[in-house]
Order: structure tokens, then sequence, then C-alpha cells
């Protein structure tokens, strides 16, 4: 048995200041006091003086082994224009060597000074033969120059695939611009012309660094070869593989398209030791507002002709999401435009009048939500896992995509708040930087954009702790019982100021019961 005191200035939940010190046995909370009391107790202490202790932190929706590939490979999100982006991914072909194709993630078109995408006209010429695959910030556009549209078999008579589509120029030819589900046909073909393989200890630094961000668990969203990111193979074998070797939790929300591979994906993350674990499914029912590919009731105010793609279809996702609660697993399904939120909505009150528990149903994203869809959450009793940092990147666009009257219905957190839904806080990185403070403190004051939406400090501590823990079916965050994972900052993420929050410090990471050695882990977002 091994048991010890930590001590700080405070041990903060969002409710209030909880004492001074943590009482520890076997990797479990026996109690949350007076540093004193524990004190004379005469057990081996850890000090950290002048710091607060808070719950460990929760990321509800992170793509890891996206973010392992992008902290490994290319990234484009800083990128000033197409002869960088260029320069970029003639860095990673000599790096590389002959043959293999190239991938980069985290295009941002907003910023390039183009102000567009690049077309397979704009990379052939720096690579006429070797395939080449971009993926977007977002993660639901790509671009494929002509070798990698060839290698996929994709031509000017290949019909969109359905919750897809390949752009073609006004004479009807592809421009390589590939949309939500046509993304993942040039991404196998990637995969299978030999991209580079993502290797066991890079997936292990990359989680080990969260760890010094103060990230103790997450939802992790995974696919088995065919779902987003293709070209990485399957995401799922990959986590069970160093599953043993993880510092930090990870329960898997699995990309899978039938019942039955669905149920095998579980039984392999349930076979396996270590920090991962099978969460549920996780389906998609739109794209994304800076694509233009999410659905919405009215069109997009720069794109008037548009409205986004619906993804989902209904009896396959009733079928996908008994099987993912008969497997005792979540149901996790992508919804950004209001339309998309209700189609959603309106499938998970089938569900629970079939005798689901709502806790088991989540709404990823939420982003754009009218007045009814906002009762139906409240309703129904639905989790909306939401994305703060998703403000942050979206400032000087998701004005022009929404119209003013919409802006208001843009990342509703106070609203959902107030209304009673259950809430959760992520990242969706590698969208967005995985620093859960700073998802925190956009929680708060939301860039700048509609500031009444903002949480309190107190909710938006809530949200990357004991909120997200509800959301990724782990007991309540320090109580007595409670696995003893929990974060020691420098500052008090309440009463500091957002500014301040975004510069906090994280001192260490427990996780149960032990610190993660992660300092020299800690990798910079950069891009």
């Amino acid at each position: 048995m091994t048991e010890r005191i930590v001590t700080g200035a405070a041990v903060r939940t969002a409710a209030h200041i909880a004492g001074r010190a943590l009482h520890l046995r076997d990797g479990r909370i026996v109690s949350v006091g007076d540093a004193g009391a524990l004190r004379a107790l005469g057990l081996p202490e850890e000090r950290y003086p002048g710091a607060t202790i808070v719950p460990g932190l929760r990321d509800a929706h992170f793509h890891p082994v996206g973010y392992a590939a992008a902290l490994a490979g290319v990234t484009l999100k800083d990128a000033a224009d197409f002869a960088e982006v260029i320069a970029r991914l003639r860095e990673e072909a000599a790096r590389m060597g002959p043959g293999r194709p190239l991938s980069a993630l985290r295009l941002d078109d907003e910023t390039l000074a183009e102000g567009r995408l690049p077309t397979r006209a704009d990379l052939d010429g720096a690579f006429p033969e070797r395939a080449v695959l971009l993926h977007r910030y977002c993660g639901h556009i790509a671009v494929a120059n002509t070798a990698a549209l060839d290698a996929a078999g994709i031509g000017p008579a290949t019909p969109d695939p359905p919750g897809g589509s390949f752009d073609r120029d006004a004479d009807g030819r592809l421009t390589g611009v590939l949309r939500e589900t046509a993304v993942n046909v040039a991404g196998r073909a990637v995969r299978d012309l030999g991209h580079a393989p993502l290797t066991p200890e890079k997936l292990v630094r990359a989680m080990t660094g969260l760890a010094g961000l103060g990230l103790t668990s997450m939802g992790g969203i995974v696919g088995c070869g065919e779902a987003s990111w293709a070209e990485l193979g399957d995401q799922v074998a990959a986590l069970a593989e160093v599953a043993a070797d993880l510092p930090i939790k990870i329960g898997a929300l699995v990309i899978a398209e039938t019942p039955a591979e669905l149920e095998r994906q579980a039984e392999l993350l349930r076979s396996t030791a270590g920090n991962v674990s099978f969460l549920g499914w996780k389906a998609f029912s739109d794209g994304s507002l800076g694509g233009h590919t999410a659905w919405m009731w009215e069109p997009f105010a720069d794109r008037p002709d548009e409205t986004g793609l619906d993804r989902l279809d209904p009896g396959w996702a009733h079928e996908m999401s008994r099987a993912a609660l008969d497997l005792g697993g979540m149901v996790a399904i992508h919804a950004i435009g209001d339309r998309a939120n209700a189609a959603v909505l309106d499938g998970f009150e089938r569900l629970l009048d079939e005798g689901a528990d709502p806790a088991m149903l989540r709404v990823e994203h939420a982003s754009v939500l009218r007045d009814e869809e906002v009762a139906r959450f409240a309703e129904l009793g639905v989790t909306a896992s939401v994305q703060p940092a998703f403000l942050m990147s979206e400032t000087e666009w998701l004005p022009k995509r929404l119209g003013p009257h919409r802006l208001a219905h843009a990342y509703r957190f106070r609203t959902l708040r107030e209304a009673g839904v259950p809430l959760a806080g992520g990242s969706d990185c590698p969208v967005e930087p995985p620093h859960p403070l700073w998802g925190m403190a956009a929680a708060r004051d939301r860039a700048g954009i509609v500031p009444a939406e903002g949480l309190d400090a107190a909710d938006a501590l809530a949200l990357f702790t004991e909120w997200a823990a509800a959301a990724l079916g782990e007991p309540a965050p320090l109580a007595p019982g409670s696995p003893a994972d929990f974060v020691v900052l420098d500052r008090d993420p309440v009463t500091a100021a957002p500014e301040e929050l975004r510069d906090a410090h994280v001192l260490a990471t427990w996780v149960d019961g032990h610190p993660v050695e992660a300092a020299a882990a800690v990798v910079t977002w950069a891009g």
C-alpha cells in the first residue's frame, strides 16, 4: 500500500476551495482537507508552496493520432502563402526520400496571402509525379494533386460519394479540392501508396507532452483506417499498441461503419492493458463552418446558394447507435450547423423513447443553435460537447459565414448552461491547440465574439474538469474513492483573468496518484 499527502496553497474545485491538502492511498483520493490535520497522520508529503491544486483537466473531444501526426509531420496553419506551402512540402520530401506520398495538416485558406485553397494545378508544378494530399485545418476539406487523384481512381466522370463532393471548375474539370467523405477516398490511396507510418514512440511522446499541459484524460476520436486522416491507417490499433506506455487516459470514441466492426474494436480495446478504454461510437452529421459544409437551415451569408452537406443517414445512424449502447458505449455525433443539430436531436429522441440513458448521448460541437435546438437539448438532457478554442481561430471569418443575425446563435455556452444542458469541454485538437487552460479562457472571454455567451470562471473550470469527466464516464474528480488525477497550477484558475489564465503554468500533473514525468516531453504547439 502506498499512502501520502499532497499540499498546496489551495485545493480548488469549480464549486469552492475544498482545503489545502489531498490524502492519497493506492492511487485514489481518500479525502480533501486541512493540511495541518492531514499532516498529523505522519505520511510522506509532496509540497507545492503557493500553488493551486485542481482536478485533472479533461478534453472531451481530441484526435490523439492526428495530433501526434501533426507534431511529427508537416503542419501548414501558419504558412503565409502557396510558396511557403510548397517549400515545406519540398523539405519534407527531401527528408523522406523518393517514392512516398506527401501529406500535411492544418492548411488555412483564410490566412494564406492568396485568400483561397490551392488547387491541383498549384501543386502539380512542384510535384508532377509524387502524390500530395493537404488537409484543411478543420479536417473536413483537403486538396489533392493530380498524382493523388489518379492513385485514388478519381477522374472527370467519378461521381461524388455520399456525404461528400469533388469540386469542379466552370468547365467541369476536377480542381483537386475534396469535401467531407471525398477526402477519405484520396486518403486511403495515399496510405496504400506507402505513407510514412506514425511510430509508436512518437505517439507516446505526444501523449506524454499533453500531461505537461495538465491533461489527465481525454475522449479520443479514432478511426479504423477508413475515416478522418485515412492515410494514418488504423488509429485504434495504434492506440492499443502503446496503451501500456501511455501516461494519460484515453476513452476511445471509434469511427466505425458497421455494428460488427464497432464490436471488434470494442473487444480489442477492452482486452488491452493500459490507459486506453472503449468509450463509444463517433459519427458525422455534417461538416465545418470554415469549409461551408456545416448543414444549415439558411444559406451561408457569404455563399447564399449553399446550405452545407447532410452526411447522416438516419436509419444507419440508429442501427449504429443501438449497437454502441448495447456494447455499453456512448453515442457521439458531430453536428455543427443548426439543421444538423436538429437532425441529431431527432435521432436521440428516438433512442430516448426506446429507453436510452441521456448521459450516454453526446452532440459533438453544437456550434450553431437556434432557440428551438437549445430548448430540445434541455428537454432531452443530452450532452453538448463544445470547443471554446474554435472562437480563437474564427474571429476573422465567423461573422462572414453567419451574418449579423445568426452570429448570436454561435457557441451558445451561457444559454445552454442556463437552460440546464450538460456541457463538456474539449479542443478538437489538432484542429485547435490542445491547451485546456486556453480553452477555459476562451470559454470566458470568447475572443470578443458575443461576450454575453461567455461562462463565468467557475463554470469554465467545471467545463474541463467535473463536466468533462461526466462526459467521459469517469467518477467525480477529487471525490473519495476516485482516481487521484489532479493538476498543480501556479495560480488559481477561478480568480485569474482570462489573459492570466492563458499565461498559467502547469507545475505538475498526477495520474492515479503518481506524478507524470512530462516536462521533457512537452512540445510547443507551432501552427
